[in-house]
């Protein structure tokens, strides 16, 4: 398992359910809103300053999202995408990105066949039973609440690029 991590040169990620809990708060004049988590920021930021290719997909239009990800110095972000795996191939032709060196974190069944292309596959803990069927590795952490800081805290300690980075098993 952690030699498939020390190949890992992009973190593709669903929005809804991993880098937020899925709860979307609404007010009363239509307005929607969402939680990020900070931890998971950091570590998203961080990446992206390594170098490492950053994308999200999501199935929801929300410009909330968008906004969110791009102050990280995230750029690739799609949004309202219909269908995943398509947004997915676009994006690695156009980065020249091997699938190898993929690894995807989704939730739900949106993001079932996008997974099954990606180098590895993981979810949060609260994700749906046929995604934790297809995943390498089910971080402990839920979904908006440090599944994504996990995931990418544990690839850049494989590569040695974690402050303090030593071996690490899962």
């Amino acid at each position: 398992m952690l030699d498939i991590l020390k190949e890992i040169t992009t973190f593709v990620f669903d929005v809804d359910g991993v880098m937020t809990d899925g709860s979307v708060y609404v007010t009363e004049t239509g307005e929607q809103f969402r939680q990020f988590n900070i931890k998971d920021g950091y570590a998203v930021q961080l990446a992206v300053k390594l170098g490492y290719n950053v994308a999200a997909i999501s199935g929801s239009r929300s410009k909330i999202s968008l906004h969110r990800l791009n102050s990280l110095g995230v750029k690739d972000v799609y949004i309202g995408a219909h269908t995943k795996t398509e947004n997915f191939k676009i994006y690695l032709e156009e980065k020249h990105i091997k699938p190898l060196n993929v690894m995807y974190m989704g939730d739900d069944i949106p993001d079932l066949e996008v997974m099954k292309l990606a180098g590895i596959a993981v979810c949060p803990a609260d994700a749906a039973e046929e995604i934790k069927a297809v995943c390498s590795y089910v971080s402990p952490f839920v979904g908006g609440r440090g599944c994504v800081r996990d995931v990418i805290e544990k690839v850049l300690k494989v590569q040695q690029k974690w402050l303090g980075a030593q071996a690490y098993t899962w």
